[in-house]
């Protein structure tokens, strides 16, 4: 049985399926590109997939690349964008720096470009459509404190090094967890956003630190791979946070391995970002940025952000 992953979810989909600007007029004419920093992670996934229901609702055809992590192959895949004089571009960077030249060329021609889930600099678009990442690592923080009775020493697992989305989780964990004095974080530790990078991250850190009593990993996956390496102590004498909501993420705080994760909608940031994209095809003002609220996903409400 499908079940949307949170009401609110489904209302956006409703609104921009019947009421959007983007909806009301035909679109068949519209080419947009999209270039996904990876489609490796369960996360980006979800974002495409939103996306591409956007693409079909509003009748626009839309061409999806994947960066594979890789600044040089993703400028490519922008320039292939502008080369074809795409209508728009979507662009969830690999480097939120290395992507602005690229972007730059493309805006000095017109092709409005949507930045997703992580800004661009160096470069102007037409809007950065990214979750509350700041709000989020405050509500990560929060929770983390929640879990530890307000004290104890922690690690914080970092991702992908120049991306926007890990600075601005990493300054709203440090600002909420700095309201907790008797918190240390101990050690932080990228892991770029992966998995199998977590689990050897969070092998070594435990090692350097045997007393440490809670983890924040700036995403799931990252989160997924401490548990991993955590074993028995994860969810337990260890508490652990992530950050996403991916499908995996949701169904480890179930399991109680995760303890909690800050849950986003990268279903609704996809379609969202096609909607804006159209918009800025066809020439309409859009808001400069916008925020996707984001949630803490527990034990307790869990069942509420299941995806499908």
């Amino acid at each position: 049985m499908r079940i949307l992953a949170t009401l609110i979810v489904g209302a956006a989909f409703g609104l921009a399926a019947c009421g959007s600007s983007a909806g009301r007029e035909p679109s068949g004419d519209l080419h947009i590109g999209m270039a996904v920093s990876t489609l490796n992670n369960p996360y980006f996934v979800q974002f495409r997939d939103g996306a591409e229901a956007a693409a079909q609702n509003f009748g626009v055809k839309l061409t999806v690349t994947d960066a594979h992590n890789d600044t040089a192959q993703q400028a490519d895949q922008i320039k292939g964008f502008t080369g074809q004089k795409m209508k728009a571009i979507i662009i969830n960077p690999v480097d939120s720096k290395a992507v602005g030249p690229a972007v730059k060329a493309a805006t000095q021609l017109s092709i409005p470009v949507i930045a997703a889930d992580r800004t661009v600099n160096g470069a102007e678009v037409a809007e950065t459509l990214t979750s509350d990442n700041v709000t989020g690592g405050k509500l990560g923080a929060q929770e983390l404190a929640k879990q530890l009775g307000g004290k104890g020493e922690v690690v914080v697992l970092e991702g992908t090094a120049g991306t926007s989305a890990s600075f601005d989780r990493s300054r709203g964990f440090a600002e909420g967890i700095a309201a907790y004095p008797d918190i240390k974080v101990v050690a932080k530790q990228r892991a770029d956003f992966h998995r199998g990078k977590g689990r050897q991250a969070m092998a070594s850190l435990i090692r350097s630190h045997p007393d440490v009593t809670g983890v924040f990993a700036e995403n799931d996956e990252m989160a997924l791979g401490a548990a991993q390496a955590l074993g028995p102590k994860a969810g337990q004498q260890v508490k652990v946070v992530g950050f996403d909501g991916t499908p995996d993420g949701i169904k480890a705080v179930q399991a109680g391995t995760l303890t909690a994760t800050v849950a986003q909608q990268p279903r609704l940031l996809g379609w969202q970002a096609v909607d804006s994209a159209i918009k800025a095809a066809r020439g309409q003002i859009i808001a400069k940025s916008v925020a996707i609220p984001v949630k803490v996903a527990t034990k307790e409400n869990a069942r509420q952000f299941w995806t499908f």
